[in-house]
Formats: structure tokens, C-alpha cells, sequence
């Protein structure tokens, strides 16, 4: 079974080739994708114009074959010709897409930036802590691990942990306290 891809780049071909019939069949199956397409991104209130943008698009295709590019795929240089017409069609007539505001927040990525900020402070301060609490630090203090959880899992004991920890806070305190000074 050949996809749509396949079928409608044969057909193109061939009628690149001068096959008339090819042409005619390629002309009825764009016709038939391209009014799903255009209906699928039209409104309700602009639906019947679907037909017209369908014309207008054969008529490109007919205009521009002889730019098809044949190693390209097909659809997608047909859909770029149907993308254009239809931004044409919302210009021409002023239409604009709207989204109504209770969707707003499926739109937009959350911004990032600021915790992606504290994990590279966080990190960096981690780096003026001795090597040995740096990574006791990290496992209790951004982990959530216990300081027993910790001590059975390194075989340290639970209080070289807790002294650890203190030795690497105080030293970050330290970097932190003297950064503190050169800023004034």
C-alpha cells in the first residue's frame, strides 16, 4: 500500500513527465486533502472559503510546478504553497487567531531561567566546599536524603556526616561572607 506521500509524488512526476491523466488525477486527490487541510484552520465563520482557498492553491501548484524540486517530498512543498495561501486569505480579510484566556497557560512554556539561575548559583557556591561535604551536602541538603540514609550508603558515621556537612556550610558561608566584602 503506497502512502500518501508516495502516490501523490508518482502522480506528480508523471504528469511532470507529460502525462495528462496523472495530472488530472494528482489535480482531484490535492483538491480533496487540500479542503480538509484548509477547513481543519478556518473558523466557522469563514468555512465557505475553503473552495476558494482550494482554487487558489491548484492554481499555485499549476503556476509553480515546474519549481518542484523532485528529491524533495511533494506534501510538504504543497503544504508550504496551502500554508502561504492561507496566511494570504487571514490577511486579506484581517483575521486573526484567537485562543480564549482560560487556555493561555497550554501556550506558553514556563519561564525556567530564574530556577536554572539557583541551580548554577547553588552549584557554584557547592564548589567552595571542601570535595567530601560537597557531595554530603548535595545528598541531604538538595536530595532530601537523611543523614542516616547517607552515613549507610557512604559507610560513614552519622556523626562525620553531620561534621562534614558543618565543615562544607561554613566553608560556603565563608566564600559567601567574603564575595559579601567585595561588593562594597
Amino acid at each position: 500500500m503506497h502512502s500518501v506521500e508516495t502516490r501523490l509524488k508518482e502522480l506528480m512526476l508523471a504528469s511532470l513527465a507529460g502525462d495528462a491523466r496523472s495530472y488530472g488525477v494528482l489535480l482531484d486527490d490535492v483538491a480533496r486533502h487540500l479542503r480538509a487541510y484548509f477547513l481543519r484552520r478556518l473558523a466557522d465563520a469563514h468555512k465557505g472559503d475553503a473552495d476558494d482557498l482550494v482554487q487558489e492553491t491548484l492554481m499555485a501548484l499549476h503556476t509553480r510546478r515546474a519549481t518542484y524540486e523532485v528529491d524533495r517530498p511533494f506534501t510538504a512543498w504543497l503544504h508550504a504553497i496551502a500554508r502561504y495561501k492561507l496566511i494570504d486569505h487571514f490577511r486579506r480579510n484581517r483575521i486573526r487567531a484567537t485562543v480564549p484566556l482560560d487556555d493561555v497557560e497550554d501556550l506558553f512554556v514556563q519561564d525556567q531561567s530564574d530556577v536554572t539561575a539557583d541551580r548554577m548559583d547553588v552549584e557554584r557556591l557547592l564548589q567552595s566546599a571542601p570535595e567530601r561535604s560537597r557531595d554530603l551536602i548535595y545528598r541531604t541538603k538538595i536530595q532530601g536524603q537523611s543523614i542516616a540514609e547517607v552515613a549507610q550508603s557512604t559507610g560513614l558515621s552519622e556523626t562525620s556526616v553531620k561534621v562534614s556537612i558543618h565543615r562544607g556550610l561554613r566553608a560556603i558561608t565563608a566564600r559567601l561572607k567574603g564575595h559579601a566584602n567585595d561588593d562594597k
